[in-house]
């Protein structure tokens, strides 16, 4: 396979820049992520990351000779350049994405927009005030599912009091105000704070000069005195088994079993890809599913999963079952899980695994789209620049031991967290 050759550096102001070009079309496509997701949030304004990327594409404060844009002034400016930009937050980082084609009229109107919107949002108070009751509404409306009752419930008990499990709620919206965005947005999104990928038909100086240009209008910040963002305390491991029985009146009982896993840069983390895929993230061929599934008919679906990210996400089985028999499937799933971590695969679903895993690589990189992902999973969690170059490789050399090891070293069936909602208490 030809290599991804991936090119880094940073610049004065401080970002660092990953690029891939990719001249084949005359787009280019560009994430910049900042250390500003909810875990920069307190529980008491849960939702506020989230509430400020969708505030983000309503408007841009004046400055100078620009007018002040408001949010179908700026829907019409993207449509007439046919680029598009958008702001989301997860847990960790605060996203930006901009697509635009090359030419370079274009591209130039593009990344000046785009520039404007970064730094200067106007969060204008009438359109949160709008937003925050179609928040609230859609809200109260997850009540009624008991899958987010659900979830809800595992997050909080997996996690504890980690920013991961905060829980945004009716009360912790109604205390986000147009200044507590404005707050977040000045402490946190500075050229320092930036990592940018890009993906596209730009050559490194091109792809240089464009980054200057969307981070002009941050701050300058000196980033040696700057002060250091704050740290985030660690997951914690739990230290018992713990059950949550929700009562909910629906036909089917949901239920999620877990604990804290591991980090995105854990070295164990090609054994537990190939391990988990036997376990319960292959589908129609792992092990919960032919024991769950196939032998008992217990749920109509049955997976596991880990979630990785600056610290500790969490290990999940998750299922469907009926009610009556929920207490079935939860054993039968544990017994799986017990007897994995204890004597990990056989030769023959291990040769299974990696042969589809590496079969089905080229699908992870087969768009501009696919390969900005990967390239932002390389900057964002500080892995090698070779590190699609070698994935197929390190997936080869897994070996059952190292798969049986690595479980053994990040899970512990005995201490996992049990929530089912929908079965009768």
């Amino acid at each position: 396979m030809a290599a991804i050759p991936v090119q880094q550096w940073t610049q004065p102001g401080g970002a660092r820049v990953y690029l891939v070009e990719s001249p084949a079309i005359a787009m280019v496509d560009v994430q910049l992520d900042f250390d500003a997701g909810s875990r920069r949030v307190g529980a008491d304004q849960a939702g506020l990351a989230s509430a400020a990327a969708g505030l983000f594409s309503k408007g841009v404060a004046a400055r100078g000779s620009e007018p002040a844009l408001d949010e179908n002034a700026l829907g019409e400016a993207w449509a007439d350049l046919g680029a598009a930009f958008g702001a989301s937050a997860g847990s960790d980082r605060f996203s930006f994405s901009l697509r635009s084609l090359t030419e370079l009229e274009l591209l130039n109107q593009a990344v000046a927009l785009a520039a404007r919107q970064i730094a200067e949002p106007s969060f204008p108070a009438d359109v949160w005030q709008r937003d925050r009751q179609r928040l609230l509404a859609q809200l109260k409306e997850s009540y009624t599912r008991p899958g987010s009752v659900a979830s809800r419930a595992y997050g909080k008990a997996v996690y504890g009091d980690h920013p991961y499990g905060h829980e945004v709620t009716p009360a912790s919206l109604e205390r986000i105000s147009v200044a507590d965005m404005r707050a977040f947005h000045a402490a946190y999104f500075t050229r320092c704070n930036a990592r940018v990928s890009i993906v596209g038909a730009v050559t490194r100086a091109q792809a240089d000069g464009l980054v200057a240009a969307l981070l002009a209008r941050l701050p300058a910040r000196d980033c040696a005195a700057a002060a250091v963002l704050r740290p985030v305390v660690e997951v914690q491991p739990l230290q018992a088994a713990r059950e949550l029985r929700i009562p909910f009146d629906s036909a089917q009982a949901h239920v999620l079993m877990g604990q804290p896993g591991f980090k995105r840069n854990d070295p164990d983390f090609f054994a537990i890809t190939v391990g988990n895929y036997i376990l319960g993230g292959g589908g129609f061929v792992s092990r919960l599913t032919e024991e769950v599934r196939e032998k008992r008919g217990l749920s109509y679906s049955v997976y596991s999963g880990f979630s990785p990210g600056r610290h500790a996400g969490a290990f999940t089985i998750g299922l469907q079952t009926r009610p009556d028999q929920a207490a079935q499937a939860i054993e039968v799933s544990r017994q799986v899980l017990a007897k994995f971590v204890a004597e990990g695969p056989t030769a023959a679903e291990l040769k299974a695994a990696k042969d589809n895993l590496i079969g089905g690589f080229p699908l992870l990189i087969d768009s501009n789209l696919k390969l900005l992902g990967n390239l932002s999973n390389i900057a964002w969690n500080d892995l090698s620049l070779d590190y699609l170059d070698n994935w197929t490789a390190r997936i080869a050399k897994v070996s059952a031991a190292d798969i049986q090891t690595a479980f053994a070293r990040k899970l512990q069936p005995g201490k996992m967290v049990t929530v089912t909602v929908g079965a009768a208490p």
